[in-house]
């Protein structure tokens, strides 16, 4: 065994590891190299992940835009005649003007107030057609032909309504905002055909 030559595999074998440590165009003699197949395959890897994106760019270049959309324009302003506290008064509204705003910013008359906006505070209430109403809530085009009054018409030559009086000689005020609001609906309420019937409370 020991005049005997070691197979030449392992000499073979040793050499082979040995070229990988080998500079690159010595590898290149040899054909495809451990290096050049890592190179093509990340290349491969980076077109595989690539083309989604790409496609995804050439599709969105070729989207049509969508049409602009032009803002809607606002309503026509239409003739109104309002008849406020016996005297009429010729406006032009749009339709969705409530009549609170058309008292306030058209016929300057801010004694009725805008508080919530909403309807809750009655603080806009006014009379129409001697019902009370809050007038945030309703369109100024509902009340052409209607009686409408509000708090600046109830005091007449100068002499303060009943009720007007009542709150000022028993300080009713409070902060003073909403007063308008609780005499107008005060006075509906007296006047409304509840106080004809009969109650338990109804002497207090």
């Amino acid at each position: 065994m020991d005049g005997q030559r070691r197979p030449r595999r392992h000499v073979f074998s040793r050499a082979r590891r040995f070229e990988y440590f080998l500079p690159i165009q010595n590898q290149t003699a040899r054909g495809v190299t451990w290096r050049s197949f890592l190179g093509h395959l990340s290349a491969a890897g980076i077109a595989v992940s690539a083309g989604p994106l790409l496609s995804h760019v050439s599709s969105t270049q070729v989207e049509t835009p969508a049409p602009a959309i032009s803002p809607t324009s606002a309503p026509a302003s239409v003739s109104v005649t309002l008849k406020v506290n016996g005297k009429e008064y010729h406006l032009n509204l749009e339709p969705r003007v409530t009549l609170l705003d058309a008292l306030r910013n058209n016929l300057q008359m801010f004694g009725t107030k805008k508080g919530c906006d909403h309807g809750q505070c009655g603080a806009c209430t006014l009379h129409v057609n001697g019902r009370r109403v809050n007038s945030c809530l309703t369109f100024a085009i509902m009340h052409q032909g209607d009686e409408i009054t509000t708090i600046e018409g109830l005091a007449q030559n100068g002499k303060l309504h009943p009720m007007q009086a009542a709150f000022v000689e028993y300080d009713g005020f409070q902060c003073g905002y909403c007063t308008s609001g609780q005499i107008m609906s005060a006075i509906a309420c007296s006047k409304s055909p509840a106080e004809m019937t009969t109650t338990p409370y109804a002497s207090a």
